[in-house]
């Protein structure tokens, strides 16, 4: 068990109501050190999402599957919380709210529902809170180190690589762990770094919390935080001369338009996406155009049989066969 991972379950729950928090902090240390999510709902009972399950969280800090044995949250509970993670200061986060959460130091980030308020430039705000997603971010440093070498094009670059697998199983965590060790430089390269740019939408890549990255992604990597992937790539492409451009959850047209761009400019491409299988992005109409074209030469595939980021296969984008792995890797 990682003291670590029970320090930063411990400073996450300071931003929630003292009742909600003080139940919180009496679960056991085995699961404060592998809780992934916090959901505060108003009127229904305290939920957290660990080790695969999701569990209700007595007043005494017991976990259950029964909601009726569940510690009620109050609409008191959700307002006293949100002012917390505001630092009781709603204007200062406004741009984030629109987007529909906040990003703490540490680069959790909290997940904001409720009642979202138009005006003539879009979403303007989100009023009458009603439930809360605190999304504990824990970087797993080395976690892409028996990877690398599958993405390696010799002599001195990579190939464009997609990560593919079902929610909450690991692709942004093995996302960022490989922008690191690319930054960082290889010594399958002989130590060689690339300048990576990363455009980081939902801010779960970096984690920025003002202006700084609260993840190791390395020394030789920029990060457009909060930035839509179509408007990011144009920014990175003229101003920053990346090797390389990392971004989160592809799967609109504009995206793809993006990494058209992206190659155009001789620079390569690492990326994630939902799915299973090969199948699953050729019934997407904007995917399948990356697939037809060959435009990713590595497919990796995640899920969470051994845990998450369990490696279930990687596949040759040219000719769509399995690659043979060293054991250990999967």
């Amino acid at each position: 068990m990682e003291e670590k991972d029970i320090g930063i379950y411990e400073n996450v729950i300071e931003y929630i109501s003292l009742e909600l928090s003080n139940a919180l902090n009496k679960i056991p240390d085995k699961y404060k050190a592998n809780v992934e999510e916090i959901r505060l709902r108003s009127s229904f009972p305290l939920n957290i999402y660990c080790m695969n399950k999701d569990f209700f969280v007595t007043r005494e800090g017991l976990l259950t599957k029964d909601k009726d044995k569940g510690m009620i949250v109050g609409k008191k509970d959700i307002m006293k919380t949100f002012q917390l993670i505001s630092n009781y200061s709603v204007y200062a986060f406004e741009e984030e709210i629109k987007n529909g959460f906040i990003t703490l130091k540490g680069g959790h980030r909290v997940g904001i529902s409720g009642k979202v308020l138009y005006g003539t430039g879009g979403i303007e705000n989100i009023k009458n809170i009603s439930s809360l997603n605190i999304r504990i971010a824990r970087e797993k440093i080395g976690v892409s180190n028996k990877l690398i070498k599958y993405i390696i094009d010799y002599p001195s670059s990579i190939h464009n690589t997609l990560i593919i697998s079902p929610p909450q199983c690991g692709k942004t965590t093995i996302l960022r762990d490989l922008i690191r060790n690319l930054s960082n430089g290889l010594s399958y390269l002989n130590n060689k770094g690339f300048k990576v740019g990363v455009i980081d939408e939902r801010s779960e890549i970096a984690g920025m919390y003002n202006g700084v990255p609260q993840h190791d992604i390395g020394p030789r990597t920029d990060v457009l935080d909060g930035c839509n992937k179509r408007d990011g790539t144009m920014m990175l492409l003229r101003a920053m001369s990346p090797e390389i451009i990392a971004m989160d959850e592809i799967g609109s047209i504009d995206d793809v338009e993006a990494i058209h761009e992206i190659l155009k400019a001789g620079v390569k491409i690492i990326a994630t996406v939902h799915g299973s299988s090969v199948e699953d992005l050729i019934s997407r109409r904007s995917l399948s155009i990356l697939v037809n074209e060959r435009i990713f030469k590595r497919y990796i595939f995640l899920d969470n049989s051994l845990g998450v980021g369990t490696v279930k296969k990687i596949i040759d984008g040219e000719t769509f066969n399995p690659i043979s792995l060293e054991k250990g890797v999967i």
